[in-house]
């Protein structure tokens, strides 16, 4: 196990499983010493500012490319999410062929495939050992309600030109062949998916960029974004071009408070599963889980023989706040072990070891977005909604392309220059977002009960993304 201490996460205590199993010691790297001039600053090392930077320095290494970090390397999101390295968007494809038309969807569709490749080809070049397995992922219905809301997806998806090649139903047996869940009727089940170790992908990311020339400053806060500069904690950063990449910590920047919502999701692991149990879980191949309910639940299978689980439904809390306390929650972790062990109920007496949560981008269309405006020199990338381990490669391809004034094929994808409306004012934002989530665990309650599909959850599609 990696230790890190308070000094080197800023103080915050609630490790991942995925930064606790780091090989090796966790250190930081020093922060910024005085004032500095570069060609581009990146706010943010997680994994789209070091992707951003990676590329960046791969398409033209004599660039002045700075990484400006307030914790370390990985500390957000992409040290704490649940390793699906998936083809998923958060906006459906059917909003996108509303809002941009058929060929637009089709081609991001596509990118969006090819880009669960790239993490993996990138991984084994620069011998991140992020335990990266391309075994699919397989959503599985258990209930009536959830069986009917698979087939729906399937229709629509053909509808759309989506193939069996991108996503199928399978049977009952066919879904039992990925994993041995309880009370399952069937499963959607798609091949565009790598089960990853993310603070493994962050951290080596790091280490590639800086041998790639790059400079990454821990512990330094920004202050202040202005076109041309980035006011710091340690001193102001000059530079050509600015990049904000600080996903749902974006709340808290001057003049992005309303611009997404830090949204918690929390996760468990549990100790090393003995093998006889294990092999009755299955998941062999690196699939990873969930089901069709409508407050999301994510898991996989670790590289040690354990099951990473996660889940949705912790509050939104008033003002976005982001305080290390609502990481963890004894009420929530409970709910989420609860679950896992109703997907899987040999697991009754294996011990949980790890409990952390995080907050995720929302934004208020649920759209991700990707950008650079040249007039400014600024640039931004998030609203993943949780979706952003394959996402954020897309962007850093992205934004280095349109840094450097390159037309290529991702420069011309939909979601490139999207702008999404402000979240309401409080107390509205904190009013609407906690009514939808207790409508979604309502409607999943009401459908575990009844077999029926819920109304209530349709009704909130508002507020969800529909």
């Amino acid at each position: 196990m990696a230790q890190a201490s308070a000094t080197s996460l800023g103080g915050y205590r609630g490790l991942s499983y995925w930064f606790d199993s780091l090989p090796g010691p966790l250190e930081s790297r020093p922060p910024l010493d005085g004032d500095l001039e570069v060609d581009v600053a990146v706010i943010g090392a997680g994994y789209t500012g070091l992707w951003t930077a990676y590329y960046l320095a791969k398409s033209d290494p004599g660039l002045k490319v700075a990484v400006l970090e307030r914790e370390t390397a990985g500390f957000g999101a992409s040290g704490r999410n649940g390793g699906w390295c998936s083809a998923m968007f958060a906006t459906s494809s059917a909003k996108l062929v509303r809002l941009y038309g058929a060929k637009a969807e089709e081609s991001l569709r596509t990118e969006l495939v090819h880009t669960v490749d790239k993490v993996g080809t990138v991984a084994a070049e620069e011998g991140i050992d992020c335990h990266y397995r391309k075994g699919g992922q397989v959503m599985f219905a258990r209930g009536a309600a959830q069986l009917q809301r698979a087939r729906r997806e399937i229709e629509e998806a053909r509808s759309l030109g989506i193939g069996a090649d991108d996503i199928r139903l399978l049977n009952a047996t066919e879904a039992s062949e990925h994993a041995g869940a309880s009370r399952v009727l069937g499963a959607l089940y798609t091949p565009h998916c790598a089960s990853i170790h993310p603070a493994r992908l962050a951290r080596g990311l790091a280490e590639a960029v800086e041998r790639r020339g790059v400079r990454i400053f821990e512990q330094t806060a920004a202050l202040e974004i202005r076109p041309g500069r980035v006011v710091t904690t340690r001193g102001t950063v000059h530079a050509g071009a600015v990049v904000r990449a600080t996903e749902g910590f974006s709340a808290g920047m001057p003049g992005a408070h309303r611009d997404v919502i830090p949204f918690y999701s929390l996760m468990i692991a549990t100790e090393p599963i003995e093998p006889d149990v294990l092999d009755g879980i299955g998941l062999q191949s690196g699939e990873t889980f969930a089901d069709l309910r409508h407050l999301v639940i994510y898991g996989q299978r670790t590289a040690d023989g354990r099951l990473a689980f996660g889940g949705r439904g912790a509050p939104y809390h008033f003002g976005s706040r982001i305080e290390p306390g609502f990481d963890a929650s004894r009420r929530m972790h409970e709910h989420i072990r609860k679950t896992l062990v109703e997907l899987f109920p040999a697991l009754g007496g294996t011990r949980v070891t790890h409990r952390w949560g995080g907050p995720l981008g929302i934004a208020r269309d649920w759209h991700p977005s990707v950008g650079f405006d040249r007039t400014t020199g600024l640039g931004w990338a998030g609203g993943y909604v949780g979706d952003g381990v394959a996402v954020t490669n897309l962007a850093g391809r992205t934004l280095a392309a349109l840094i450097t004034g390159r037309d290529e094929d991702c420069t011309r994808l939909c979601w490139v220059g999207h702008r999404s409306r402000p979240w309401e004012p409080e107390p509205l934002r904190w009013i609407g977002v906690n009514t939808a989530l207790q409508a979604m665990a309502a409607s999943d309650w009401s459908e575990a009960r009844s077999g029926k599909e819920s109304r209530l959850a349709g009704a909130m599609s508002g507020l969800t993304g529909g």
